[in-house]
Formats: structure tokens, C-alpha cells, sequence
């Protein structure tokens, strides 16, 4: 095969990508490009054991894959915009690339609090910059730490936190308990007694209104009028899809980058999207298209997308069944993890306990229609060993019914 495919992205989705194109037998150009200066790094350990120093920096590495060993990189400048018709994606140093075939991987960025106040002192965690930053902050002797949101990254910074001996470990968030967007209220309640029993504080229920301090921050203002006093404040509040350069091109970016069921984006067989940045109707469910933030998602995606994307360069059209992936993720935080698989978001609603109990290991199943579509463990390794002995009952479920 002749030719080149342009990955734009250069993170897990994007090296995950170039090697998937590699196994799916194009022998053509990669070029992979990204506006960090390193090469793919997982990014899991930055809130929790690098951020915590019991990992070194370096350790997050990925090695390439030896069958995508030719392939090249173009890192610390990124794609600015790209026209989907003339198969060109122009990059941030001023120049552009051509392409037979795009694979869009630019993933996501923390959102930011948009409050009065001073910036100094406020961190995000996404990248290796972040974690390096925030770590300083952390160690500093008698630093009071809030943390703004309360899903994923904020308990596991928090826990983190704490277990670096931190004076103070405030989280606050609008909604009344912790995780309780993806995991429902039972282990909601659950996660929030674990977490005040190993010294963490809340303040939930409020938002914040603005941050107090002249040139650093020194607290946090919250809705009702309390002021938290802090030192470093990390701001957890989702995320946003890196897709502004690729506006004009008549695709629907309005929640990352929408694609059919085969990962095409816009209706195009030269494009595909592969990570968090895509949002896509998932076969073994209601196929309803999504955004999934898990560790699992930008290899999942990147084996498919480059099945389909080679398939019409090959001129053999897609020859694969629809996307149907089984999210997976989990969260280490204090000295117990949470185990998904599935989808528990769809199945909040009827919500059973398979095993154990609130106060110690616990075993959630989420339902829809009486079937079940996820399992979380919270707890030990028992608990967490305990859900992925559903994993084959749950990739047997028939799709559900839109």
C-alpha cells in the first residue's frame, strides 16, 4: 500500500492507532503528531502513583510497538485545522500535511473554573507538566489542599493526598455525594464513609463562587458564602474534547466528535475517530452515540478504526461488525479500588447488591429492562476479582432496545 495516514494526536489513542494501522496490514506513511513534546505516557498513574512520588516520572513510557517502529512522529506542535475535502491537516509550526487516510485522536483538556480570583496556585491534572507541578505543591510542609469536584481524578487526588501526609484535604462538589454521576447513589454513600474515615473532608451540595487572595489563591468561596481556606486548589470538572480544529468541516462536534457505528466520522471513509474524543453509538447497548473517558476505550477504538479505515484504503470496503466494545475501568484510591465493567451509568436506576455489603466489599450489579449491563467492586482484591468473573455474562447481553 501507498500513501499516508495522518494521526493527529499523539497520546495513548494515537500511538494505539498507528500500531493498530500497522496490524491491520497498511505498509503505507504514518505520521502521528502531538503538541506535547513527549512521546505517549499513561496517564492513570498521574493522580495517584507517580503524584504520590512511588513512581518516577519516567516510568510512564510507552514503548511502540516493533511493527510501528517506522513510524513518524511529529510531537510538540499540534493540528490547528484541517479541510476534510482536500485531505489536508494544517499543524501549528505553519505547516500541513496531506493524507489518504485521518484518524483523529486529540482527545480532551481539563475543563476550568471560570470564577473570580487569582490563577496562581489553582492545577489541573491531565499531563506529565500537571502531575510534576502539582506534587511540588503537595509536599510543601502544612499546604491545605481543595479539590473542586468529586468524580474520578478528584477522590483520587484526594486519597492521594492524604496518603502524603497533606494538613488538609477538602473536596467540594454541587452534587451530594461523590462519584454519584456514574455510580449511582448506594456506592456514593459508600465511598464517602471511606473517605472521611481516612481523613478526607467534603463539602458537598455547594459550588464554588470565587477564589480569595491576591496574587496566589488563599481560599475558596463557595455558593453559600463559606470560605475554605487553601493553599493549592486542583480543579476537577470534567473534561473538554479537543476538536475546535476541525470546525468548518460540517461535522457535529458539539460533545467530542460524532461517528457511526464503525468509528467513521461525518459520513467520510477516510476518517475515523479513535479515544475519549469520539463519541459513538455502542452496538451492545441502545445505540445511543457517547463519549467513554475509560483506560480500555483508546485501544478498543484504535483496533476497530484501523480494521475499517485500511479496509477502504484497501478498497475492500469496512468488513467488520459494528462497534460493540465493554467499557472497563478502575480507580485506586486510599487502599481499596473500584472494578467496572459495562455500563453502570445506564442502569442507575435499578441498582442490586450481588455480593457483600456497604461496609466492607461490595458488589453492585446495574440493570435495564431486568438485565444487567454493569458490575463495580468497591473494596479489596477479593471484591475486585468477584466482578470480573461477570465479565463474560455481561458480553453476552443482547443489545437493548433504543
Amino acid at each position: 500500500m501507498t500513501g499516508r495516514i495522518v494521526v493527529a494526536g499523539a497520546s495513548m489513542g494515537g500511538l494505539r492507532a498507528a500500531e493498530q494501522l500497522r496490524a491491520a496490514g497498511w505498509t503505507g506513511a504514518v505520521t502521528v503528531v502531538g503538541d506535547e513534546p513527549h512521546m505517549p505516557y499513561n496517564r492513570p498513574p498521574l493522580s495517584k502513583e507517580v503524584l504520590a512520588g512511588k513512581e518516577p516520572f519516567e516510568s510512564l513510557a510507552i514503548t511502540p510497538k516493533a511493527a510501528a517502529a517506522d513510524v513518524e512522529w511529529r510531537l510538540g506542535t499540534k493540528a490547528v485545522a484541517a479541510r476534510l475535502d482536500e485531505r489536508t491537516v494544517e499543524l501549528g509550526d505553519g505547516s500541513s500535511l496531506s493524507y489518504d487516510g485521518l484518524v483523529v485522536a486529540t482527545g480532551m483538556r481539563p475543563r476550568r473554573l471560570r470564577c473570580p480570583g487569582p490563577l496562581a496556585g489553582r492545577h489541573t491534572v491531565r499531563t506529565l507538566a500537571d502531575a510534576q507541578g502539582l506534587r511540588g505543591e503537595l509536599i510543601r510542609p502544612g499546604a491545605r489542599v481543595v479539590v473542586v469536584g468529586a468524580g474520578f481524578i478528584g477522590c483520587e487526588v484526594a486519597a492521594t493526598a492524604v496518603g502524603l501526609g497533606v494538613r488538609e484535604v477538602t473536596v467540594v462538589d454541587p452534587l451530594p455525594l461523590p462519584m454519584v454521576g456514574p455510580l449511582g447513589e448506594l456506592l456514593g454513600r459508600a465511598l464517602l464513609k471511606r473517605h472521611e474515615e481516612r481523613g478526607v473532608r467534603f463539602a458537598l451540595g455547594r459550588g464554588v463562587a470565587g477564589f480569595e487572595g491576591a496574587e496566589r489563591v488563599a481560599g475558596v468561596v463557595l455558593g453559600d458564602g463559606t470560605v475554605l481556606p487553601a493553599d493549592v486548589v486542583v480543579e476537577s470538572v470534567g473534561s473538554a474534547a479537543n476538536v475546535e480544529w476541525l470546525d468548518g468541516n460540517g461535522l457535529d462536534l458539539s460533545d467530542g466528535v460524532l461517528t457511526d457505528e464503525q468509528l467513521r466520522v461525518g459520513g467520510r471513509a477516510d476518517v475515523v475517530a479513535v479515544g475519549d474524543v469520539a463519541r459513538f453509538p455502542n452496538a451492545r447497548y441502545d445505540g445511543v452515540p457517547r463519549r467513554v473517558e475509560h483506560w480500555s476505550i483508546p485501544t478498543d477504538t484504535a483496533k476497530h478504526a484501523a480494521r475499517v479505515l485500511v479496509a477502504h484504503l484497501a478498497g475492500t470496503g469496512p468488513g467488520s461488525a459494528p462497534f460493540a466494545p465493554l467499557p472497563t475501568f478502575w480507580s485506586d484510591q486510599h487502599d481499596f479500588r473500584l472494578q467496572s465493567f459495562g455500563a453502570p451509568v445506564l442502569g442507575k436506576d435499578d441498582v442490586r447488591i450481588l455480593d457483600g455489603d456497604p461496609e466492607g466489599d461490595i458488589l453492585v450489579g446495574y440493570h435495564t429492562g431486568g438485565r444487567l449491563v454493569g458490575v463495580v467492586a468497591l473494596g479489596g482484591r477479593a471484591a475486585t476479582l468477584r466482578a470480573a468473573r461477570h465479565r463474560a455474562q455481561l458480553l453476552k447481553q443482547p443489545a437493548l432496545t433504543a
